[in-house]
C-alpha cells in the first residue's frame, strides 16, 4: 500500500507542492492514517494544513480507500537537527 501512495505522492502532490519550493515526507500508515511532514518552503507555511487536506488528502484518498485520514506532523526533523548540531560544532 505505501507504493501506491508513493506513487500518487510523485505523481500527483509533489509537482504542485515543488512549484511551491517544497515537498512531502512520508512518516508513516497507521490504521487508515497517513502521517506526513511537509519540507522546504512548505514547511511551517501558514497554508500548511489546509495543503495537507486540500491537496495530499484528497488526491491519497481517492487513489488508495485504505486511506482515512492525512495528518500533518510540524516539527523539526531528525535529520536537521543533526544539521544544526554539526554546523554548531564548526562554529566553536
Amino acid at each position: 500500500m505505501m507504493q501506491e501512495i508513493e506513487k500518487v505522492i510523485e505523481e500527483k502532490v509533489l509537482p504542485y507542492l515543488q512549484n511551491h519550493g517544497g515537498g512531502v515526507e512520508l512518516l508513516g500508515l497507521e490504521d487508515g492514517v497517513l502521517k506526513v511532514r511537509l519540507l522546504g518552503q512548505c514547511s511551517g507555511c501558514p497554508s500548511a494544513t489546509i495543503t495537507t487536506e486540500q491537496i495530499i488528502q484528497e488526491e491519497v484518498c481517492a487513489a488508495v480507500p485504505q486511506v482515512k485520514q492525512v495528518v500533518l506532523v510540524q516539527g523539526v526533523s531528525d535529520d536537521l537537527i543533526a544539521q544544526a548540531r554539526a554546523m554548531m560544532k564548526h562554529h566553536e
